[in-house]
């Protein structure tokens, strides 16, 4: 029995006998190919060799097409084509989708992104799937683990990012919340007063101090925070009846604020710092992958349309 080891085949080869099956003739097989006839002769003794077999052999009319030959021909072609299409770029067509995309992030943040998304996603492509991870400490080990499609997070990860992409979502400052009856909602904030008030926090790990506090620290000062919460959802029920003053990125407070007995204040000059950057990362195993690609096309699209945007 002739044994081939297929690590030594040449798949262009295979694209050449194709040809030279078709045409059964080897000097148009060779100009159809723009290559000389020596160098398909010599291709053609090659894959004489690997099969075994003549191939081509010569009639009184031409080159006729071996027992063997006739065999290969059908599945040859369908080889080809099965190999063509695994290179091929895949064709991603949104409203034949039903594929399921994974999302994690804290609940306010996602609430000011996602809900347009469903929105694109019900129009254009109706068999798609939206699920809400909760998320962990680290986000970013979500992605790492495939746990999650994206994470949307103003944190920057804390290992490299070699393996991580993102695009910027937002971009903006961190005002006050306060109810409207709050004693500093009608007089300037000065940095002694915004210090002395109660504060609350939304923490995502429950641990150590909020970025403000660290701020406070550096000019000689320091807060007390009263209340933490882990989500922004309940921010508006214990700030509205009380004098707790919450420190948010701006589009997140007026979120909160909306129909509420709230109001934004500005940060005093010298607390003032630099805007908090949402981002949308995923993973490099889904960066060219034309669901994924799609669905960043829309989260773009959906933060480029926001009031205030400004891409950095």
């Amino acid at each position: 029995m002739h044994e081939v080891n297929i690590n030594k085949i040449d798949l262009n080869l295979l694209l050449l006998l194709d040809r030279l099956l078709t045409e059964r003739h080897i000097t148009r097989a060779a100009t159809s190919l723009n290559m000389s006839q020596p160098a398909l002769s010599r291709a053609l003794a090659r894959l004489r060799k690997i099969f075994n077999d003549p191939l081509l052999v010569r009639t009184s009319q031409g080159y006729d097409l071996s027992a063997r030959a006739k065999q290969i021909q059908p599945e040859l072609g369908e080889i080809l084509i099965a190999l063509e299409s695994l290179v091929q770029q895949p064709v991603f067509d949104p409203a034949a989708d039903n594929g399921l995309i994974k999302v994690t992030g804290l609940d306010l943040e996602l609430a000011l992104y996602l809900p347009q998304l469903m929105q694109r996603m019900r129009e254009r492509a109706p068999g798609m799937h939206l699920e809400i991870v909760k998320q962990e400490d680290d986000s970013f080990a979500m992605l790492d683990r495939n746990d999650v499609h994206f994470s949307l997070s103003g944190l920057e990860p804390s290992a490299s990012t070699g393996t991580l992409h993102r695009i910027l979502l937002d971009n903006m400052s961190a005002v006050c919340l306060m109810s409207r009856n709050h004693p500093l909602a009608d007089q300037p904030l000065t940095p002694e007063n915004y210090a002395n008030a109660a504060h609350g926090l939304v923490s995502i790990t429950g641990r150590g101090p909020g970025y403000m506090d660290r701020v406070l620290e550096k000019i000689g000062m320091q807060r007390e925070v009263i209340l933490r919460l882990s989500s922004f959802m309940a921010v508006a029920d214990f700030c509205e009846t009380t004098d707790l003053v919450f420190t948010l990125p701006q589009r997140l407070a007026e979120r909160i604020a909306a129909d509420r007995e709230l109001c934004l204040r500005r940060l005093p000059a010298e607390l003032q710092q630099p805007s908090v950057k949402f981002y949308f990362y995923w993973h490099t195993r889904h960066h060219h992958d034309p669901r994924m690609i799609w669905i960043r096309e829309q989260i773009a699209e959906i933060a480029q349309a926001l009031p205030g945007f400004k891409p950095v």
